[in-house]
Parts: C-alpha cells; structure tokens; sequence
C-alpha cells in the first residue's frame, strides 16, 4: 500500500460538516452538530455520551477511526 501524502491544508467546516452527515446518514453516529463556536457535539448512540469535538480536524479524524474499524470488522477482511 502507498502511503498517502500529508494534506496541504487544514479541514474546513463544510468538509467536516459532509463527514458528519454522511455518518450519521449511515448511522455509524446518532448525531454530530456543529457549534457556533466551531466545537462539534458528536453522540455514538441515542443514550450514549455527548463527546465535545475541537473543530473540523477532529471530525476528520473521528471519520477516519470509524473507516478503520468499519473496514478491520467486515467479514471479507478476516
């Protein structure tokens, strides 16, 4: 596999934003709002805690740690 090269700029919050939709559209989270503060409030499931997310990068990477798992759990990677 070919490392990927370091991205050139910081996430924006409508990059964020589209992540946060499409997990929650999947329902990989329950809900992810972003604050006018620019913090994220992200809930795995409907009872689950509220996590407090920084900003777009920490949205980025909750995206990319579910990707992983979703990806290292699928029958067809074991």
């Amino acid at each position: 596999m070919t490392p990927r090269s370091p991205r050139s700029s910081d996430p924006t919050a409508a990059e964020a934003g589209a992540w946060a939709d499409v997990l929650v559209r999947r329902h990989l989270l329950h809900a992810a709002v972003r604050t006018p503060t620019g913090q994220w409030l992200v809930q795995d499931q409907h009872d689950g805690a509220v996590r407090v997310l920084t900003g777009p990068a920490d949205v980025l990477a909750l995206a990319a740690t579910i990707q992983h798992h979703t990806r290292i759990t699928r029958p067809e990677s074991q």
